[in-house]
């Protein structure tokens, strides 16, 4: 579950409403967990301004744990440093690893990487009902939830389910994506609502992607292809702070979605991952400091030659390909095998015991091909 904060404020505001809805969520004989996504001094300070956190008073059955996650100011700054270092292809070794570490980006995408195993843990160990939340709730709460689903649902692992989540979780959530994605990190303008939220969510994604490169259906280049959209794009689907805004706009008839596009086959091809292996599993990404990586298809793709990735995704296409072909073939091969045996059975060419070890040992094999 998701929320924005409680508004408590200064004087300990109650609201039974919210107590008997959380409760209700609680499975029988077991706790829940409450994650805010701020620091203690950051609740104190939306305290004093109305807002706050749940009273443990109140919530005698949930316990509230704190992760901290940086937001707006802190995330756009950290961007503008990143795609300052790596425009800059003159620097050197050492300037360029400085650089790198003093945008604190790969913090950042730790941060939230921590958060949502976090809550995928509690969910999926412990059978808790878990809620996440910050102060609004549009920003770093849809990142954790949207990628600890990922985590936890291989659904969302595949083309459709990553759209729906994106719809669901960021879009239909009311995530600002007009006030966020503004402007880009090159804009010389600054504004004091805009920061990469969204980006954040994909890069942490493509981290999980980096650990499990099966369990993924699209390539990595979905991902940047959502990036772009986000901040500058011919659909709708991103357009504006929240429903309510495209409604009054009446985008709905005046815009097409990006989805209807990239769902076309001959559009989609282009997106599949070729490594592609359904895992019903719960995938459990490393958040140590060395499993984590740089972007470089997206951040570093005006500064490098990604070509050679792209001419490997389509050889390793070929070659599956080829090797399904080639499956097939020997399935359709042991089949007229058997039906070879069993005529040479009726005529009495071949006796009849071993044909049944060749026909068990064809049919393991057709199964297991197939």
């Amino acid at each position: 579950m998701r929320s924005s904060q409680p508004l408590v404020g200064t004087t300990g505001r109650r609201c039974k409403e919210d107590e008997r809805v959380l409760n209700a969520s609680l499975r029988p004989g077991k706790k829940g967990y409450i994650i805010d996504t701020r620091s203690p001094n950051l609740i104190q300070m939306a305290k004093n301004r109305g807002g706050g956190c749940e009273p443990e008073v109140n919530y005698s059955q949930w316990k509230r744990v704190h992760r901290p996650v940086e937001r707006h100011t802190a995330l756009q700054e950290s961007l503008c440093k990143l795609v300052d270092a790596c425009n800059d292809s003159r620097a050197s070794m050492d300037k360029w690893l400085s650089r790198l570490e003093s945008s604190n980006w790969l913090g950042h995408v730790k941060d939230i990487l921590t958060c949502a195993c976090l809550t995928a843990q509690c969910v999926d160990k412990e059978g808790a009902s878990v809620l996440v939340h910050g102060g609004e709730g549009i920003d770093s709460t849809l990142q954790v939830t949207a990628l600890s689903q990922v985590i936890l649902d291989p659904d969302c692992r595949t083309v459709r389910g990553f759209e729906a989540l994106v719809e669901r979780e960021w879009i239909q959530a009311g995530h600002p994506f007009n006030d966020r994605c503004g402007k880009s990190a090159y804009s010389p303008a600054r504004s004091r609502y805009e920061a990469p939220a969204f980006l954040l969510f994909l890069d942490s994604v493509w981290q999980v992607y980096q650990q499990f490169p099966c369990s993924f259906e699209f390539s990595t280049q979905f991902l940047i292809v959502l990036f772009e959209h986000a901040y500058a794009s011919q659909f709708g689907t991103f357009l504006c702070n929240s429903e309510c805004d495209k409604r009054k706009l009446n985008l709905q008839r005046r815009a097409v979605s990006l989805w209807s596009w990239v769902n076309r086959p001959e559009v989609l091809q282009n997106y599949l991952n070729p490594l592609y292996e359904p895992n019903k599993s719960v995938i459990w990404p490393s958040v140590a400091p060395q499993s984590l990586e740089l972007w470089s298809e997206l951040y570093l793709r005006w500064t490098q030659d990604n070509s050679i990735l792209d001419e490997t995704n389509k050889q390793i296409l070929c070659i599956k390909e080829h090797n399904k072909e080639l499956r097939t073939k020997v399935v359709r091969i042991r089949r007229q095998l058997m039906d070879l045996q069993k005529e040479a059975i009726e005529k009495g060419l071949l006796a009849a015991g071993n044909h049944g070890n060749t026909e068990t040992a064809s049919e393991a094999y057709s199964s297991s091909a197939s």
